[in-house]
Parts: structure tokens; sequence; C-alpha cells
């Protein structure tokens, strides 16, 4: 299981956007252990939006065929 949601990492990009604070406050007052964390999760949303704050579940397949 994934340590944070999608909703909560939502939540704090969201508010990070919206200008209500910076990354070392959002995480200070959300429990995160370091801002780093709010850093990367901004960086996916803007590359990749929702998705990217989603875990993926796909699994790779390889064949042994040659």
């Amino acid at each position: 299981m994934a340590k944070y949601s999608y909703e909560f990492k939502k939540k704090l990009v969201t508010e990070y956007l919206d200008g209500h604070g910076s990354y070392g406050v959002l995480a200070q007052r959300h429990g995160l252990s370091d801002k780093k964390s709010l850093r990367q999760w901004v960086a996916v949303y803007n590359k990749f939006g929702d998705d990217g704050l989603k875990r993926s579940r796909n699994r790779t397949v390889y064949s042994f065929e040659e």
C-alpha cells in the first residue's frame, strides 16, 4: 500500500499551487517528514496532471520467446 493516498497528495499540491504556503510550511502542517516529497508531487503534477499522483499498478510482463 502506498504511504500517502492520491487524495492526500492532491490536497497538498492544490494548497501549494493556490499559494497557501511554501513547501516547508505545508509539509510541516500536514506531518510530512520533509518537503522533498511535496516538491516531487508538485513537479509530477505539473508534468502529468492527476495521473502523475496516482500509483501505477501496471506490471510489465516479459516473454521468454526469442
